[in-house]
Formats: C-alpha cells, sequence, structure tokens
C-alpha cells in the first residue's frame, strides 16, 4: 500500500525549510512528519527540477503534478516492431 501523500502546506514547507539548510530530521521534526517522508520529498523535489522560492503562480495542482507525475501503465508501453511482427527481436 502506498503511503499517504503529504498536504501541500507541509510539501512547501520542507521545500521551504530544506532551502535553509535545515536537516531532514529537524524538517521532520517541525513539519510533524517521519524523516523517510521529508528525505522522499526532497528526492521528488529534485528529480523534477523543483526548489525554493517556487514561483508566486504556481498552484497547489501544478506543484502536485511536478511531484507526483502519472505513472505509465505497462500495458501503454509501445511494443517492438519486431515483436509485433512475429519475429524475434534483438533489442527487447
Amino acid at each position: 500500500m502506498p503511503a499517504e501523500r503529504l498536504s501541500m502546506r507541509k510539501i512547501r514547507e520542507v521545500l521551504r525549510l530544506r532551502a535553509q539548510g535545515w536537516s531532514d530530521r529537524k524538517i521532520a521534526r517541525s513539519v510533524n512528519v517521519n524523516r523517510t517522508a521529508v528525505r522522499r520529498m526532497r528526492e521528488r523535489a529534485e528529480e523534477a527540477g523543483v526548489s525554493w522560492p517556487l514561483p508566486e503562480a504556481l498552484a497547489d495542482s501544478a506543484l502536485e503534478a511536478l511531484l507526483y507525475p502519472p505513472i505509465p501503465h505497462p500495458s501503454i508501453q509501445p511494443r517492438c516492431p519486431e515483436r509485433i511482427l512475429g519475429s524475434l527481436c534483438h533489442s527487447c
């Protein structure tokens, strides 16, 4: 079962405190979440290229979309043309 997402208010606070140089432990205590949640949020922000200060016009929904992009369904992945034609594919 996936972990519950932090509220946007807590996410913004994690990003703000991290930009001020706070440790994950100190942020976790301040925001009242565990260190793993802080670390995961920091990693998601780094992967998404999100840093503090956030643009003023960045809505919560846009921030959420950056931090939690949709996961492609395996059946939607493009198939190798050679496999579609029934021959053995050497690159898959």
